[in-house]
């Protein structure tokens, strides 16, 4: 099966790599830290364990996300943003002061 590659316009391949509320909202807690899954998921709240699941090997598969294994009893697994996903930070920042500064009236309109 042939790789697809990214699309040249960089809007398109952001929507491309962070697609869907879920992938936003799950770097926006992976900034705060390294958390386990079970920290992930419920920080997210309604989020089922195979959305998030896929999430996370996606981003692992494009650079976004570090997922590391302890061999522990019970096992543990952490997952981490890779310098690539901390970049994501200032267009989480704008992303939230521009959501901020809309207006519920504008909205309802």
């Amino acid at each position: 099966m042939e790789e697809r590659c990214l699309p040249e316009c960089g809007v398109e391949r952001f929507l491309l790599l962070l697609d869907g509320p879920w992938a936003t909202l799950i770097v926006r807690e992976l900034l705060v830290g390294p958390q386990r899954f079970t920290e992930l998921k419920s920080r997210l709240g309604s989020i089922s364990a195979h959305t998030l699941t896929h999430r996370l090997k996606r981003f692992e598969k494009h650079g976004i996300v570090r997922r590391t294994a302890y061999a522990e009893t019970p096992p543990r697994v952490v997952y981490e943003l890779t310098e690539l996903g901390m970049t994501l930070n200032e267009v989480l920042k704008a992303m939230n002061a521009w959501g901020i500064s809309v207006a519920d009236e504008k909205l309802a309109g």
